[in-house]
């Protein structure tokens, strides 16, 4: 029996596909932790209070490329004992994409920082109370777009404004997505108000991983009808 099917046997079966699963997943976690952790940091020891939002969305900006790293490396990664490379994906994806992500990362969080200051501030900004469901629900749809925008840059190459079009095109013309993100998305949200930052950035790696497996419809209509 040849040396080569017995490591195609070791590198493929099931435990050595979870195994793969746990040490990629790992991996993925530790690097994301050590790009976005300064800024995380700070922003979990700042007091919940509306006048610190500025500061917090300033934390939160590497988290962006950090993000779009990880989906990179969890996207391409091979569950292959005998051929894990979570690192090296995790940096390539980081260098290929963190030009790109930071624009779309950086209007995320504005957007986010005045809607959250609007909705802790009605009193003084003269909003009635019933702008409080609208106000919610801009700032959700916003978070299901950057998760789109995120996702698309971090796996293919395009314009800024390309990928602005492409995440809100597929809010719409792909609802299951946009359902089951929203899902993730609150999940998030419980696991902040519960909890805190800190539970939501040690479970990074696999919310990331999730929210792949939950796009794969989308990442699939792009590849077939804008990269082809």
């Amino acid at each position: 029996m040849s040396g080569a099917g017995v490591g195609e046997r070791f590198g493929a079966g099931p435990l050595a596909r979870v195994m793969a699963l746990i040490y990629h997943l790992l991996t993925v976690e530790l690097l994301l932790l050590a790009t976005a952790g300064p800024g995380l940091l700070a922003l979990v020891l700042l007091d919940r209070d509306p006048s610190n939002l500025p500061l917090a969305a300033a934390c939160a900006l590497p988290a962006g490329p950090a993000l779009s790293a990880a989906l990179y490396a969890l996207h391409h990664g091979r569950l292959d004992l005998t051929d894990l490379r979570p690192a090296a994906l995790f940096w390539r994806g980081y260098r290929r994409n963190a030009r790109d992500v930071l624009p779309i990362w950086a209007i995320w969080l504005l957007w986010i920082t005045v809607l959250t200051m609007s909705l802790a501030n009605l009193s003084v900004t003269g909003l009635s109370e019933w702008w409080v469901g609208p106000l919610a629900l801009i700032a959700v749809a916003a978070t299901l777009w950057a998760l789109n925008a995120l996702l698309i840059t971090a796996l293919f190459a395009f314009r800024t404004r390309d990928v602005a079009r492409l995440a809100a095109h597929f809010l719409v013309r792909t609802p299951g997505v946009t359902a089951g993100s929203g899902c993730l998305l609150v999940l998030a949200v419980a696991a902040i108000l519960l909890w805190s930052e800190a539970v939501l950035a040690l479970l990074g790696s696999v919310f990331l991983l999730a929210l792949l497996h939950n796009c794969r419809p989308m990442i699939a209509t792009v590849r077939h009808e804008f990269t082809e």
